[in-house]
């Protein structure tokens, strides 16, 4: 049976600071008022995709991977069944602020936790006018300063604020403290973990009335001191075609990131290498493939399998685009053809983060 754009049931995880904005948005049927979380691509333990179109309609995405895993994942892109399906493509839904947190790099997290850990980027959709989010520690902060600062209730002079609005970019790596704002709605791509390490709740009930865990000892291992400059919000490279532009968001070693704004036809060829994750924000579109057409509203969500040979996406559309990078060279290489120096492509958010 042969492979064909796949759409996912949305994992719809309820939050204490979750909202109904991918109803407002996206006009999604959701089960509650609480909705934080919609997992779009997923192969975690704790939330699965199940195909909801075609052939495949109601197999596990774990399930085709592991019966076509070169047709799926393509032949540059490593699958270790140890280490999960790569990457976890979420919404987000802040209707409140999310508690402080960090998550922990792959050293750690596989020798404490057994499991990746998580670095991510975060692309705003939508955001109250003058909302702010949480991205690292303020210059100079200590380890010491930040565990007293814990005890004594006085982390949040600590915190660097950024305020941010639509199309904003910003690249998580792990180690660094965060916290999503109230009021803001995004589209997360990280890699596939769910590890999530809290040290400051804003002295709120869970939904139990008690308060929720806290995990400062382990935060306190893995939160990154060292960074001299807190540079939140990224800038994008961009490239302009003749009925599309396309913006360079990130690369690192986990996943690589553009959005594209189309105003005719553009074309993705899979063609065996890797697949692709498309994600919808604005517009109307067609992706097409064969003789099949699939409607491209804000808010759909696409799995290009890497056996596909060539998709192609027509109308007026803004959506992102997600893949896996074979290395740091093939992104050089690939923006030195679109006329970017490797110096331009170094201010790419996520690529200094390259150990390889």
């Amino acid at each position: 049976m042969d492979l064909y754009p796949l759409r996912f049931e949305p994992v719809y995880k309820e939050k204490i600071w979750g909202g109904t904005k991918l109803k407002e948005v996206f006009n999604r049927k959701l089960p509650n008022n609480k909705i934080g979380e919609s997992w779009e691509v997923t192969a975690h333990p704790n939330g699965t995709s199940i195909v909801s179109n075609g052939d495949f309609k109601g197999k596990k995405i774990t399930s085709l991977i592991e019966e076509y895993p070169e047709e799926m994942l393509g032949s540059k892109v490593k699958y270790d069944v140890k280490r999960r399906f790569p990457l976890l493509v979420k919404f987000l839904d802040a209707n409140d602020k999310l508690s402080v947190q960090v998550h922990p790099d792959d050293d750690y997290a596989q020798r404490v936790e057994g499991e990746p850990g998580k670095t991510e980027m975060w692309y705003i959709i939508d955001a109250k006018v003058g909302t702010k989010l949480i991205y690292g520690l303020k210059p100079g902060t200590t380890r010491d300063e930040f565990a007293r600062a814990i005890r004594n209730g006085t982390l949040e002079r600590y915190l660097n604020e950024v305020e941010v609005k639509r199309g904003d970019i910003l690249f998580i790596p792990a180690g660094t403290i965060h916290a999503i704002g109230e009021g803001i709605l995004l589209a997360e791509i990280q890699q596939n973990s769910d590890i999530t390490y809290r040290v400051y709740d804003w002295n709120r009930p869970g939904k139990d009335g008690k308060p929720r865990p806290l995990h400062i000892d382990k935060a306190l291992d893995i939160i990154n001191f060292n960074q001299e400059t807190i540079k939140a919000k990224s800038k994008p490279l961009i490239f302009k075609g003749d009925s599309y532009t396309r913006y360079f968001l990130a690369a690192c070693p986990y996943f690589v990131t553009e959005k594209l704004d189309i105003r005719g036809s553009y074309s993705l060829s899979p063609t065996g290498e890797r697949f692709y994750v498309i994600i919808a924000l604005d517009g109307e579109g067609r992706l097409l493939h064969r003789s099949s057409s699939y409607k491209l509203a804000p808010g759909t969500t696409f799995f290009l399998p890497a056996a596909l040979d060539r998709v192609t996406i027509e109308g007026q559309s803004e959506f992102l685009v997600t893949y896996i990078p074979a290395g740091k060279r093939e992104i050089i290489n690939r923006l030195a053809k679109l006329g970017f120096s490797e110096k331009n492509t170094m201010e790419l958010a996520g690529i200094t983060h390259w150990e390889f």
